[in-house]
């Protein structure tokens, strides 16, 4: 992401130092992580020492320091989907991927995430890829899901 690119972030909210988390939501959706040169940017736009910054982009689970897949896939190990067989799943998405939780395929196209719950339990065994849920998964269907993600 360049540098005009943060810059018109920030200015689109007054940059103002309140805004911050905003902003840098907005810049990871963007780039899917924030490079050490964008918080050094957003720092010295906002006047907000970067050690601020840094210390709530290591806080917020939302936010990723490394890079991320353009597509984030979440698989829910809640007790509800754990007992409908949601290990099975991420077995599945781990071996279609070839990466593990917390891990991001060296195309950067998934990230993947175990989640404790996603607030969908009557959906168990549920994945949430971008937002989007998928439940009542089976192992069978996962290849098929995943197509859909370029």
């Amino acid at each position: 992401m360049n540098q005009d690119r943060i810059d018109q972030i920030i200015t689109k909210h007054q940059s103002d130092p309140n805004s911050l988390i905003q902003i840098l939501l907005e810049i990871q959706r963007e780039n899917h992580w924030l490079p050490r040169e964008a918080l050094e940017r957003i720092s010295k736009k906002l006047q907000v020492p970067f050690s601020r910054i840094r210390h709530i982009v290591t806080f917020y689970k939302a936010f990723s320091l490394v890079p991320r897949g353009r597509h984030e896939i979440h698989v829910c190990m809640g007790t509800a989907c754990h007992v409908r067989g949601a290990p099975r799943l991420l077995d599945t998405v781990q071996d279609l991927t070839g990466i593990k939780s917390g891990e991001t395929d060296t195309e950067l196209k998934f990230s993947l995430e175990t989640v404790n719950c996603l607030g969908c339990c009557a959906l168990g065994p549920v994945m949430e890829i971008d937002g989007k849920y998928h439940g009542n998964m089976a192992p069978a269907q996962i290849e098929g899901v995943l197509k859909n993600y370029d």
